[in-house]
């Protein structure tokens, strides 16, 4: 459970920051913080394991929450302004010149 912890933490650090495939990294996150948390109530020596891939899901799990809602927040600001811009074109203009182009 110790070294899946650990590991898991790693890739949900790395996934976190693929931006719009951040949702990999929750999972992996999600899973470790549940492996570290069994491996830490075992009597093992391999606590210290646990304990970093435990640390690593928990800060992998809020970086990829963050990144996500951040990617979310451009995609909407983004779609905005392009909703403003559509709402401001002068429709005439435009087809008389896709008429000019003998469309």
């Amino acid at each position: 459970m110790e070294v899946a912890a650990l590991v898991l933490g790693i890739v949900a650090l790395v996934g976190g920051l693929l931006g719009p495939l951040g949702w990999i990294g929750s999972i992996c996150a999600i899973l470790g913080i549940i492996f570290g948390v069994l491996g830490m109530k075992k009597e093992s020596e391999k606590k210290g394991m646990a304990k970093a891939g435990l640390i690593m899901s928990i800060i992998a799990l809020v970086l990829s929450i963050i990144i996500t809602v951040a990617c979310l927040a451009c995609v909407a600001a983004v779609a905005n302004e392009a909703a403003n811009e559509l709402g401001t074109v002068d429709w005439d203009e435009l087809s008389s010149a896709l008429e000019s182009l003998n469309y």
